[in-house]
């Protein structure tokens, strides 16, 4: 019924009609073309397998209009030698085991794929063997890593086929739509396709028919094991960029072999991989859907089989002109679920300015396969994403109506302010700036960064549309604060950027990085940035200047510029880097400006350095809170929260989690 009801609605759309019409594929009906691509940031599966949080994660997207599922891969098990450990390691690892061998692994995937086929949506299974432990060849496989794998043998290689027709078995017992064999981003069939890694003579190798023999068996397997029960398909990269792997008409051609085998019922393609430039997860730098041509080739190769095409595609507007160009039949459009998991709701109904867009800060899945310990769904923009049962047990009207002041219109204070609203307190927010958004502002100033400001656009619609009072370019202390008579205030004050103390940082040649980003600093031609941060600050400033044609040296305090940025973004940061001419200094720390001289300590020797070949010394030392009316205000007000960077400076992310919990609290 719900899928019925869903195809008739988007038959008929006004707004994007190719985009919410409904398409074939294989057995499978896809009631749009809008698919969330399968992506690991973690949801829920504390035991492995679909569990309460993993389900209300996907299903809020199902319900939100997304019609593809694509949800986390699937790893399958690896013949690994008797007494060898299983391995799982960022980028790769193998395992015994496969969640599908348990018995009641087929009731649980299929509580999940029936809740997503109430909600009218398909649910897709990736499967997946990894690489760096086992490929074609001991060769490296993935550059960002340095792990040397075991040369598959005969039958070694016979196993593993096995496992995926196991695998789909399992899936169609567990009412599951479709499946596609992941070759893309550093996996194993993957190391079969390239020419990079692939260096075998026997059938497994040589030419594109011979390295397209794994996949074309695995498809086999499957085919053997579900029939035409179930639409199958591959992930696939356009070309890969790695030193000797294939280009853009070498996979056309491997992927004509593949289609020929009659065994396909739709391709998954995008572009990039796990490390270098481009990442197949595009950060804000790439342009929407800038890869598109490849889909447009494959198309033409392989038609009529369905082309499902993603590259930083987060607008609906985008994906309607990709379907109307030919460039795809289906769009991915995971991140944008994500942000926002009604958009797809949204767009079909019209309501373009209550979307929430993704921003591509990369944090979603860069934080899960490359940080620090966030195992779950997040996203900077939407702190509801990983906490949808959290918010469904805590998001109600509040019971008594407050008067609620919030200083700091930054990403803390904002989703305070939004949330508070929704809830129905009547709330004012203060900002000293002339406009709000704060640190998120400042980022969106830098090359590559400007899809930053859309999430202050959607805070301030937000807060216009629930009658949020805002008022901007206004000082705030106690007083000020008291004479809104509040009955709570949010101290959303954030930070301050940090300032060393050493001889001279007085000095007029000396700026801060945040005022170099504004506009509001007088910079010369030949500048050196000291780096005392690890995240975006210091390379954010670099290709800032460099852009303008400065002559720029960033001297970092220790091995590794922007070492805390993801494993998907890097690539591309220090390409700009390299492009605009910036020079890099590790190990090299500020310790005094005299007149015209710049004088440099090594973190590791103590040897002083003198300079004089600058006339600009800009500081990115990242920043401090400034919780000063916070303290002023103990005492004064019945309820006051320290929140954001304020507390303590962090992300977007972080800032956003705060303020929603503030304001549930509220």
């Amino acid at each position: 019924m719900t899928e019925a009801r869903t195809e008739a609605q988007t038959c008929a759309n006004p707004h994007f009609p190719l985009l919410f019409s409904p398409l074939q594929v294989g057995p499978m009906r896809v009631a749009n073309r809008i698919c969330e691509t399968t992506n690991s940031i973690g949801a829920g599966r504390a035991d492995g397998m679909p569990d309460d949080p993993f389900i209300a994660h996907h299903l809020a997207k199902a319900r939100g209009g997304t019609a593809w599922i694509g949800n986390e891969t699937w790893v399958l098990p690896s013949p690994l030698p008797a007494q060898a450990p299983d391995e799982m390691f960022e980028g790769g690892g193998a395992t015994r085991f496969g969640l599908y061998n348990l018995p009641n692994f087929a009731e649980r995937m299929a509580h999940f794929c029936d809740a997503l086929h109430d909600a009218g949506a398909v649910a897709v299974m990736q499967l997946t063997h990894l690489n760096s432990t086992m490929a074609p060849s001991s060769i490296v496989t993935a550059e960002a890593y340095d792990y040397i794998p075991h040369e598959l043998t005969e039958d070694e290689i016979e196993s593993i086929l096995q496992t995926y027709g196991d695998a789909a078995a399992r899936m169609k017992e567990g009412h599951v739509d479709g499946v596609e064999i992941h070759a893309a981003h550093d996996t194993l069939p993957q190391m079969f396709l390239s020419p990079g890694t692939n260096k075998r003579k026997d059938k497994w190798g040589g030419d594109a028919y011979g390295r397209t023999r794994f996949i074309v068996e695995a498809l086999e397997r499957i085919r053997k094991r579900v029939g035409d029960s179930m639409a199958v398909g591959i992930r696939i990269d356009a070309f890969e960029t790695r030193q000797g792997g294939y280009d853009l008409l070498q996979m056309r051609e491997m992927m004509v072999h593949i289609a020929d085998s009659g065994l396909l019922d739709f391709v998954d393609l995008d572009v990039g991989h796990s490390w270098g430039v481009p990442s197949y997860v595009m950060p804000s730098y790439y342009d929407p859907a800038q890869y598109r041509e490849v889909g447009k080739a494959v198309k033409v190769d392989i038609a009529p089989i369905p082309v499902l095409f993603s590259g930083r595609v987060n607008e609906p507007t985008v994906a309607e002109q990709l379907l109307a160009g030919g460039y795809a039949d289906l769009v991915g459009m995971t991140r944008a679920g994500i942000a926002d998991p009604e958009f797809a709701n949204k767009a079909r109904e019209g309501r373009m300015f209550e979307m929430r867009r993704c921003i591509a800060c990369n944090r979603c899945i860069g934080d899960v396969v490359h940080g620090r310990g966030l195992r779950q769904p997040h996203c900077s923009v939407n702190p509801v994403v990983g906490n949808e049962l959290f918010w469904e047990q805590n998001y109600r009207p509040a019971e008594q109506r407050k008067r609620v002041v919030v200083v700091g219109g930054g990403a803390a204070g904002l989703e305070t302010a939004r949330i508070a609203a929704m809830r129905g307190h009547d709330v004012v927010v203060l900002e000293r700036e002339k406009n709000v958004g704060g640190q998120v502002r400042i980022a969106s100033k830098a090359p590559g960064r400007g899809s930053f400001e859309d999430f202050v656009y959607f805070q301030e619609n937000q807060l216009q549309h629930l009658g949020v009072e805002v008022r901007t370019g206004v000082t705030v202390g106690v007083e000020e604060v008291l004479a809104l008579k509040p009955d709570a205030v949010v101290c959303a004050t954030g930070s301050e950027p940090l300032t060393p103390d050493v001889p001279g940082v007085d000095s007029p040649m000396v700026v801060q990085g945040w005022d170099v980003l504004q506009g509001r600093a007088k910079v010369g031609q030949r500048v050196a940035v000291i780096s005392a941060e690890d995240h975006y600050e210091s390379v954010n400033v670099a290709d800032f200047l460099a852009e303008q044609g400065k002559q720029v040296e960033v001297f970092q305090k220790w091995t590794t510029l922007g070492k805390e940025i993801d494993r998907y973004s890097i690539g591309i940061v220090m390409k700009r880097l390299e492009q605009g001419g910036v020079k890099l200094s590790y190990g090299q720390r500020l310790a005094g400006v005299h007149g015209s001289c710049v004088d440099l300590v090594s973190a590791y020797t103590g040897q002083i350095t003198h300079r004089e070949d600058f006339d600009t010394v800009v500081l990115v030392y990242g920043s401090q809170p400034d919780a000063r009316l916070y303290k002023a205000l103990d005492g004064k007000v019945t309820e006051r929260f320290l929140i954001g960077s304020a507390w303590v400076p962090r992300g977007i992310y972080e800032a956003t989690q705060h303020g929603m919990k503030v304001a549930l609290a509220l």
